[in-house]
């Protein structure tokens, strides 16, 4: 809304005619809207992209948990079968990888977290201070 300050006057030398200051806040409106738009685009890739990345490290916690699984049977088999060594060598890796699944889940919920709410808080913002703008000039324009 800086091109308020630099009002160009009409013919006569006094204030802008009723088209020209149509005209100039057609424009402006429209630059508004595709500039709110772009910030819109830009904050909601920017939001997509920190879901991509929870949404895989969850997937990869998954993963591992289900390795932690496949060793927690083989602990078991071989504790049936007493052969002590073998079945505690597979607890100490089964818990490890319930370790690591517990780790890349606490990361991937922190991801998505910085995506939600998944409206641009920025842009919701700046329109309203946009409209707010607009409206304190109508109003003034109307008293002038």
């Amino acid at each position: 809304m800086a091109d308020v300050a630099n009002v160009r006057t009409s013919h006569n030398g006094s204030e802008p005619s009723t088209a020209e200051l149509v005209q100039r806040a057609t424009e402006q409106v429209s630059r508004l809207v595709r500039d709110e738009f772009a910030l819109a685009r830009a904050e909601l890739t920017q939001k997509g992209k920190h879901a991509g990345v929870g949404v895989g490290l969850l997937a990869g916690g998954g993963a591992v948990a289900f390795f932690g699984l496949g060793a927690l049977i083989t602990a078991a088999i071989l504790l049936l079968a007493l052969v002590l060594p073998a079945w505690a060598a597979a607890l100490i890796v089964a818990g490890t990888l319930f370790l690591v699944a517990g780790a890349l889940a606490l990361v991937g919920r922190r991801q998505l977290s910085r995506a939600v709410p998944p409206v641009p808080q920025a842009t919701v913002r700046s329109l309203r201070a946009d409209v707010d703008v607009v409206s304190a000039a109508v109003k003034d324009r109307g008293r002038a």
